[in-house]
């Protein structure tokens, strides 16, 4: 997020921060590794925390394992050595008066160097023991008389990331300089929108949204700041409740740059492109939902005229289509895929691994098989002419018994992976583009698919549902549907976590289903033992299993199988020859099953909620109540928090919410999410409120 000021490219804060005082090559090179290159990049460098240094706790009121601030007077200090000389402990003792702290660093004997008998040290850290009274490895920083200890001393204290060779006083009075003499070149970034005509939140509902670190007090600071009132009071606060007002208001910058660039994109679209008309004619969707075996939920059918209108309009569509899972997108998707067909226009549906896109390939055969209509499959294991195990060994590229019913220019859909997006697909009329799970692909790798054909139609499905501050943000050029029921005449799905020590009762309730005939799967986090401790492996586990469940069927699936192998153990557990599937993450999305009504995670503290949600959707997908069984050994508390939102909830958006929170969005997204922003300020778990003020302030600069 730049510090705006007119002109980027000779403001003043666009200098390398080279130029300014006390920061020579070798200090710059340093701060290259915290990416600071600018004068902009210092003044956003954002602290990782603040220390009221106008309040200090006695040392002899230090509590254990409670995080403090304290000072003392360095008494003695030394470097003790043991085991052969290759073992040592760095220990400063400090005396306020109240008591005395013991300070230690393991095996940092260089530590003894920075310090001297008569300094006067800040400590910050967790008190380990009483008898005597220490702390292992605190943040520490000397008190040094002079003016400058105005900075560091008898304030709200900024603390930095750091990196090696750059102190904490130093890159704290670097930025004091900075700010004194750059604040008053630092302007608004939206001229539209002066900071005294953005109104921030009253201070107390800033604070519930969230709270400062450290107990907050009254301000005198009013309840909207400019951007350069943000600058400073992000370093250097007046009142606690400061740090969180600047924040907020730098976040708010972000967003709106964000939602800037959203709403350039969608303008482009509109402004460039001429949609192709795809509404169809119902020719062919008739008979399809006549045949469906099923009747469309109100929900699917509210969506499905919404998503007619897009591909009827003037603009190419550019939807995102949620819903949870087991409710319905695929059929949605079968018959928007059926409008575009109708229309003369050739469809592409990309899934992001092969055993969806058989699945996909699998049902849409099924259900347009007798419509006359060509269906491809492109995987990376699957060219066109192949066969495919399973299918009755018909090619991918025909059905020969239905080429009298073909025009003789015949419309395809494309079902695959990754495989189209290379260079060897190539689709003329390509009309629209369908991605399963876009959260698996890149936002650049959905770019190029669309880019094959000449602004296609794009509608983007999600069984994970999207938190609305990821909407905004991350799908913010997509406009959303929801499917938010589900068809009726499922059973209902019951989750329960266990320790590992109560495995033998979950077998043999496992073996009791499996005797009512029903289908299991059991998946482990790993394809092969990696050393972790009590980390299973799907390999390992194989054999035991065989022996744990006979007579019963078991087959095994994982990412390093050939692909013909995976196809031949699900063909064979779809059709019941194989009763237990034992799997890793791989089958999260696109295994429909409905006879298997139990799955049994290991380990499932080591997936995410969202991901844990997506295998429980494996079953209860048919007539008859299924099982989740989560069996972990959930040590922490966040651990044990994620695996009761399970327990409570079937509700994936309220699952979605939590893992969020638990997880931030980070970690939530994934590195296939190259589209991801990052944020110095915003906090995605937190500031709906913002985002959704940001795209109102980019809508109304967007108007102008």
């Amino acid at each position: 997020m730049p510090v705006a000021v007119p002109n980027q490219n000779t403001s003043p804060l666009a200098r390398p921060v080279a130029t300014l005082w006390g920061v020579g090559p070798e200090r710059a090179a340093q701060l290259a590794r915290l990416e600071i290159h600018t004068i902009e990049d210092l003044l956003l460098h954002r602290p990782r925390r603040y220390e009221d240094r106008r309040h200090f706790r006695p040392i002899a009121e230090l509590q254990l394992d409670e995080p403090a601030i304290t000072h003392g007077k360095a008494v003695a200090l030394g470097v003790k050595w043991f085991r052969q000389h290759t073992k040592s402990i760095f220990e400063l003792i400090l005396d306020d008066g109240t008591a005395r702290l013991h300070c230690r660093w393991w095996n940092l004997p260089f530590m003894e160097k920075y310090f001297a008998i008569g300094d006067e040290v800040v400590v910050f850290g967790k008190l380990g023991s009483v008898k005597p009274r220490t702390i292992d490895h605190p943040e520490t920083e000397i008190i040094l008389t002079g003016e400058e200890s105005l900075i560091h001393l008898n304030r709200i204290t900024p603390i930095y990331p750091l990196t090696e060779g750059v102190p904490q006083r130093w890159i704290r009075a670097l930025i004091w300089r900075t700010v004194q003499a750059f604040e008053s070149k630092i302007q608004e970034p939206w001229p539209e929108f002066p900071g005294k005509g953005m109104k921030m939140e009253h201070r107390e509902t800033a604070l519930a949204t969230r709270p400062p670190t450290l107990d907050p007090r009254p301000s005198t600071v009013p309840s909207f700041l400019t951007h350069s009132q943000a600058i400073r009071l992000l370093h250097f606060p007046e009142a606690l409740e400061d740090i969180e007002r600047a924040r907020r208001r730098l976040a708010l910058d972000e967003f709106v740059e964000l939602q800037l660039r959203v709403q350039l994109r969608r303008k482009n679209l509109q402004t460039k492109a001429r949609a192709i008309p795809c509404g169809g004619d119902n020719h062919l969707i008739k008979p399809f939902l006549k045949r469906l075996g099923f009747k469309l939920t109100e929900a699917q059918t509210r969506v499905l005229r919404e998503l007619r209108k897009d591909l009827s309009g003037a603009q190419p569509m550019r939807r995102l289509l949620q819903g949870d899972v087991g409710s319905g997108k695929t059929a949605v998707a079968a018959c928007c895929a059926l409008m575009a067909l109708e229309s003369g226009h050739n469809v592409a549906l990309m899934a992001p691994t092969e055993i969806l896109a058989e699945q996909h390939f699998l049902n849409f055969s099924r259900w347009f098989e007798s419509l006359g209509l060509r269906i491809e499959l492109r995987t990376s294991s699957h060219k066109p002419g192949s066969s495919v195990e399973g299918r009755g060994s018909r090619e991918t590229t025909a059905y020969p018994a239905l080429l009298d019913n073909r025009p003789a220019n015949p419309v395809t859909l494309f079902v695959g992976t990754h495989a189209l997006i290379g260079s060897g697909f190539t689709a003329d009329n390509l009309g629209l583009v369908i991605i399963d799970e876009q959260h698996k692909f890149g936002v650049a790798q959905r770019e190029q698919l669309v880019r094959k054909g000449l602004y296609p139609h794009l509608l983007v499905m999600t069984a994970t549902p999207i938190p609305r501050t990821l909407g905004l943000t991350l799908y913010g050029d997509l406009d959303l549907s929801t499917i938010d029921t589900l068809p009726p005449g499922r059973g209902r799905i019951q989750t329960f976590s266990r320790a590992a020590e109560q495995l033998p009762k979950v077998w043999s309730f496992v073996r009791s289903k499996l005797r009512e005939g029903r289908q299991v799967y059991v998946v482990y986090p790993r394809v092969e033992e990696t050393g972790e401790n009590g980390i299973k492996a799907v390999t390992k586990e194989f054999d035991t299993l065989r022996q744990i469940l006979a007579p019963y069927r078991i087959g095994l699936v994982h990412g390093r199988l050939a692909s013909k192998e995976k196809e031949a153990t699900m063909s064979a557990f779809r059709s019941n020859k194989v009763q237990v599937l034992l799997a890793t993450s791989l089958i999260e999305v696109g295994v429909d099953v409905p006879n298997a009504t139990v799955m049994l995670i290991e380990n499932a503290e080591q997936f995410g909620l969202a991901q844990l949600h997506q295998l429980r959707g494996r079953v209860g997908r048919g007539a008859h109540d299924s099982y989740c069984i989560l069996v972990a050994t959930a040590k922490t508390k966040e651990a044990r928090r994620r695996l009761r939102v399970l327990e409570e909830s079937t509700d994936g958006f309220r699952i979605a919410e939590a893992d969020l929170k638990l997880r931030g969005p980070g970690e939530l997204l994934g590195q296939e999410q190259s589209g991801a922003p990052r944020f110095r300020f915003g906090d995605l778990s937190e500031d709906l409120s913002l985002i959704e003020q940001a795209r109102h302030i980019a809508a109304q600069i967007g108007a102008r």
